[in-house]
């Protein structure tokens, strides 16, 4: 599609939370929260003219690298939730995107994401094939306190599941997508810490792609003083992804 006459490099959209959406306490699933954020994202590109079907064309798509959550509070059903999303840094094949999700004018989310363009039949990153200099950046407006972080993954840690990638897993371009990474690894977080909206800020990095049929291994441990868990996912010897939980005290 070509560049909608109403883009801005700045995007605003308003979202109504349902029950679908909720836990049993009724406020917004962690999963379905990144959900929202992503359809934000894929929004902003679509009046940009570098949407998935624009990339298409050259056989591209965005994929997501990175991934950081900080939350002071999760919406709840019959809410109208505001995300707004904006590109701090874009060059080649590679772009930092930033989103903040507010209630009746607060400010409850920040979340700040690292995306590549990814060459959907040689399956690797390669330079965004479209224009996009008419997207102004910002890269000094942030959304989230700290930035992307290491996250230290312990390779002695438990093996709590292995699991089958199944056609349900695989989005669009074909491959496990982000948001089921964190929903196999957040089926094994105790269901008090979900319910009681203990989770702080959590942060996701994807590094190896998983296909149908996949066999994997999700792992769990925590810090010595559990302000952290840390869970990854491996393919054999190799680790696919990784999820760092951080707890409020």
């Amino acid at each position: 599609m070509p560049i909608s006459p109403n883009f801005t490099s700045i995007l605003s959209k308003d979202w109504e939370i349902n029950f679908t959406q909720c836990t049993p306490n009724g406020s917004l699933k962690y999963t379905d929260l990144c959900n929202i954020l992503q359809l934000t994202a894929a929004a902003h590109s679509e009046v940009g003219g570098i949407s998935f079907s624009d990339m298409q064309k050259f056989h591209q798509a965005w994929v997501l690298s990175r991934m950081r959550v900080e939350i002071a509070d999760l919406p709840k059903s019959g809410d109208t939730v505001t995300v707004i999303t904006w590109i701090n840094s874009l060059e080649n094949s590679r772009s930092v995107r930033a989103l903040e999700m507010h209630v009746n004018g607060k400010k409850i989310v920040g979340c700040e994401t690292y995306w590549a363009v990814f060459n959907t039949q040689l399956r690797r990153p390669e330079a965004l094939a479209l224009p996009y200099e008419h997207f102004e950046l910002f890269p000094d407006k942030r959304a989230t306190i700290e930035g992307f972080s290491k996250i230290n993954i312990n390779h002695e840690k438990e093996a709590v599941f292995e699991k089958i990638v199944y056609l349900s897993d695989l989005d669009i371009v074909n491959h496990v997508n982000n948001v089921k990474y964190l929903e196999w690894c957040m089926d094994h977080v105790e269901p008090k810490r979900i319910l009681k909206q203990q989770v702080q800020s959590f942060e996701m990095n994807f590094m190896k792609e998983l296909s149908l049929k996949d066999t994997v291994i999700i792992h769990e441990s925590d810090t010595e003083d559990n302000s952290a868990t840390t869970f990854s996912i491996t393919k054999g010897e190799k680790t696919c992804y990784a999820l760092q939980l951080n707890w409020k005290k």
